[in-house]
């Protein structure tokens, strides 16, 4: 009789040329991430081979229940580290059936913003660092903390090792593994300074890849703690109090950065960036008032300053870069549940598209 296991680790090309197609997309909360899988003749490694295809909007909050039908487009393929094989993950995005991109359809602008001409010429690379809590399933309290009470204050756990100062360690390589399988450019692992957060960082990731790796690299993780029985939050400050938050700093250079002479260029950007301020914090996760509070290595919310190797700025640029004269900065505004899409496209349209002659998107004029 086969084992459970047995059956789910079945390899299908002893017998069959058909693959499993997983078609994942983001939901109408901007931060579910869903999913369903699909039968396709033989193995593609093309998204635009692939079919689209569509689900059931109105359970998603994409769609109304009399005209609920959105359509999945294929966009990217990764390999499938739970089925293996020859099997792949596909990230699409949603559309009208008219063809048109759903309101939600956050990677539909992006692709816009990263396929411009002045865009593409600068090579826009994208290194996110993705904070992220892990939480007992029952209780929803942070993993390894006593139920209902806290563990002994921050400083001992940030890249640690050791039972009783690093949780869920099982989860996290599981999850560094599978990303590598399936071809995402995750390029480290570390534990957090609260307890029971951790961190990966993706890229570096040219343009649009990044939010789609970014974006496949949390539902790889969903899927790691659905095995695992515990929860993972993207909660930019999960507990109140003297604890940090949980951040989605994104790392940033173009073409002329990384050239000889760019650190004027990346003082120029930086200038952009602060005059749209208020615009950008709209657009980098919600409840992020509750982690930018000019404490626990954050900037104040309402303030916008820029320093080298200030972790308490707003973004920090790097020894190395002002030593080289050239490089990139870091973005340290963004908050955990960000959208990458979202942030990745205004961080380059802002550096690169954007004129400060022209309105700051606040209503004011810039200088």
């Amino acid at each position: 009789m086969a084992m459970l296991t047995d059956l789910i680790n079945l390899d299908l090309s002893d017998c069959s040329d058909k693959i499993i197609a997983e078609y994942i997309w983001v939901g109408g909360s901007g931060m579910d991430v869903r999913s369903k899988a699909r039968t396709l003749s033989k193995p593609v490694n093309d998204p635009s081979k692939l079919p689209k295809w569509n689900f059931d909007g109105s359970s998603t909050g994409q769609a109304t229940g009399d005209d609920s039908e959105v359509i999945l487009c294929p966009q990217a393929i990764f390999r499938d580290p739970f089925r293996k094989g020859k099997n792949i993950l596909v990230m699409c995005d949603c559309y009208a059936p008219n063809g048109e991109p759903i309101p939600t359809n956050n990677r539909h602008r992006a692709a816009k913003i990263f396929s411009h001409p002045d865009v593409k010429v600068e090579e826009p690379w994208f290194g996110i660092e993705q904070e992220y809590t892990l939480l007992q399933k029952d209780t929803n309290w942070p993993l390894g903390w006593p139920l209902g009470g806290y563990p002994g204050p921050q400083g001992p756990y940030y890249c640690a090792a050791g039972a009783d100062k690093s949780y869920g360690r099982d989860i996290v390589d599981a999850h560094y593994k599978a990303c590598l399988y399936a071809g995402i450019d995750i390029s480290g692992i570390n534990g957090e300074v609260m307890p029971g957060q951790w961190e990966f960082q993706v890229g570096p990731a040219v343009g649009i890849s990044a939010g789609d790796q970014i974006w496949v690299a949390r539902y790889i993780l969903e899927r790691i703690t659905e095995n695992g029985g515990v929860v993972v939050s993207f909660d930019p400050k999960p507990i109140p109090g003297d604890w940090n938050g949980a951040g989605a700093h994104t790392n940033y250079s173009t073409k002329s950065m990384r050239s000889d002479g760019g650190y004027e260029v990346i003082k120029k950007a930086i200038n952009k960036l602060g005059l749209r301020h208020r615009e950008h914090i709209a657009a980098y996760g919600d409840g992020n008032e509750r982690r930018l509070t000019g404490r626990h290595e954050t900037a104040d919310i309402n303030t916008f300053i820029w320093g080298v190797a200030n972790r308490g700025a707003s973004v920090r640029v790097g020894r190395d870069t002002e030593k080289e004269g050239k490089g990139y900065f870091e973005d340290r505004r963004p908050a955990s549940n960000m959208d990458p899409y979202v942030v990745t496209s205004l961080i380059a349209e802002t550096t690169i598209l954007w004129e400060p002659s022209h309105s700051n998107g606040n209503g004011v004029t810039a200088p």
